[in-house]
C-alpha cells in the first residue's frame, strides 16, 4: 500500500527504492537524495530490537536518517501516515 503511494516519484517528485541493501542491510525504502529510510515495522520486528537498534546505529553512522511506521498504521491510517511523512520531510529537509 505504501509503495502505491510513493512509486513512480509520485510523493513530491523522490525517487523511492524497494528493498534497498545499505551495508549488511536491507531497507524497506530507501530515498537516496534525501539519505532517508523509510521502515515499516510489522510482526517481522518483533523481538527483534537489539538488530534494530544496532542497524539504525549503522545507518545514523553513515549519515542516513530512519523514519519508523508501523505496518498497522500503514493498513488502517495511510492517508495521515503521508501527510505525516510530508510533514517530516519539510521540517528535517527544509524543503
Amino acid at each position: 500500500m505504501f509503495w502505491k503511494q510513493v512509486r513512480n516519484k509520485e510523493f513530491w517528485q523522490l525517487d523511492f527504492d524497494r528493498q534497498r541493501v545499505i551495508g549488511n542491510c536491507i531497507v524497506d525504502f530507501y530515498v537516496k537524495s534525501l539519505g532517508l529510510v523509510i521502515e515499516i515495522d510489522g510482526e517481522s520486528h518483533n523481538e527483534k530490537e537489539d538488530y534494530d537498534s544496532k542497524r539504525d546505529e549503522f545507518m545514523i553512522s553513515i549519515g542516513i536518517r530512519i523514519y519508523r511506521i508501523s505496518k498497522l498504521r500503514v493498513l488502517h491510517d495511510l492517508e495521515n501516515i503521508m501527510i505525516e511523512l510530508e510533514n517530516y520531510i519539510i521540517q528535517e529537509y527544509k524543503v
